[in-house]
């Protein structure tokens, strides 16, 4: 595992623009940073990111009928006590999911490690499935990359297949709050591999849904039987619209019971259940009351981006990341350091499609807590 330097594309973010990729900047600090990628061999990508992915996944899988059995592993994962039963109806009735991100610290030798799931509305899609492959092809062209050099991406073949197989209804509605740019780019990149796929996609903001005798609705008052929602289950439970969940037919992606996964509780519980597994990490619930000692990290079991994050290095460095995730329970998780670069600190996030390994992404940040801040770097395959 490298890092090389390489020059950038001229002229790169009017192409961006021009196919939609409108946050490669936001607010004025490089998002896309194509100034430089990481190089893995075949046997990295095969053995220590692409395989421990599709098992990790479905480890988590296997957690899910226990935990809906246990009454306390429902409450340790703050799901609200009136969803559990909806819950357990959408486990039962093998609603069907589509995706989701496992972060691993990785530095190219050594199992990987797991800090954290992301299965309800994992972002970086787009820039992952679409733009670093266009990046890798344009840079072949121009001969500066090896023409024999690949990527760990299949991402959007997958999303393709996988809607075009998935048993959804149609129309098949595409949603996310109106503020986020980065969201509607994530949602729209979604949609438009749905209308290839044969589905008929419409968009609709999330604040535009309604509500006519327990069912949600568009804007017309047609009933909404898919939707596709960028915004977390954890959120959606809390909103005022909340009880109509209870009663709506609609089917969602990704289905409540993602919930369950979406949830750095989920860490725990695969550390009780598997406990020495090469790609986890000691993890337990915590309260957020005891002093944190050094070679441990504190999350809130619902966080994104970096906030609310607290870690305490092996030899003593203490960092701490502000936030609004302080209202729910935490776990604390034996420290594993990112790799480094230079100054950049690395993260892996790789994506699976249905149950199958499909690509990954990589981030970097000037600190060991991956933030919003942090910027996106393209890789190759390259033995």
């Amino acid at each position: 595992m490298k890092r090389i330097p390489i020059a950038p594309r001229p002229g790169w973010q009017d192409f961006a623009e021009s196919v939609g990729f409108d946050f490669h900047t936001i607010d004025g600090e490089v998002y896309w940073d194509e100034s430089a990628y990481y190089q893995f061999s075949l046997a990295q990508i095969e053995q220590d990111l692409e395989a421990p992915t599709e098992e990790l996944h479905q480890m988590a899988l296997d957690l899910i009928p226990d935990i809906l059995q246990s009454e306390q592993q429902l409450t340790q994962l703050a799901v609200p006590e009136r969803f559990w039963d909806a819950v357990r109806d959408s486990w039962n009735n093998a609603e069907p999911h589509l995706y989701g991100r496992l972060d691993f610290a990785y530095n190219g030798q050594g199992p990987a490690k797991l800090l954290e799931l992301n299965y309800d509305t994992p972002t970086s899609l787009y820039e992952t499935g679409f733009f670093q492959w266009v990046w890798l092809e344009d840079q072949q062209m121009r001969g500066v990359l090896p023409a024999n050099a690949d990527q760990f991406n299949s991402l959007q073949d997958k999303l393709e297949q996988a809607f075009a197989e998935l048993p959804l209804p149609q129309p098949f509605y595409f949603s996310s709050v109106t503020q986020s740019i980065e969201d509607k780019g994530t949602v729209d990149y979604l949609m438009d591999i749905a209308l290839q796929s044969g589905l008929d996609s419409r968009y609709i903001q999330l604040e535009q849904l309604g509500d006519i005798d327990g069912q949600l609705v568009d804007l017309a008052g047609f009933p909404i039987q898919g939707l596709f929602k960028l915004y977390p289950w954890e959120f959606m439970l809390q909103e005022e619209f909340a009880a109509t969940l209870l009663t709506t037919e609609t089917r969602f992606l990704e289905p409540l019971w993602k919930t369950l996964l979406s949830n750095k509780g989920i860490l725990p519980l695969l550390w009780q259940k598997y406990q020495g597994h090469p790609n986890l990490l000691p993890s337990f619930f915590d309260d957020g009351k005891k002093p944190l000692t050094p070679g441990w990290v504190r999350k809130p079991l619902f966080s994104r981006e970096g906030a609310n994050i607290e870690m305490i290095t092996p030899d003593g460095q203490s960092l701490f990341e502000p936030g609004p995730y302080n209202d729910n329970g935490y776990i604390r998780q034996a420290f594993a350091p990112l790799p480094r670069f230079g100054e950049h600190f690395t993260l892996i996030g790789s994506w699976v499609v249905g149950d199958m390994a499909a690509g990954i992404g990589i981030r970097e940040d000037n600190s060991l807590i991956t933030k919003d801040s942090s910027r996106f770097v393209p890789h190759i395959i390259l033995d």
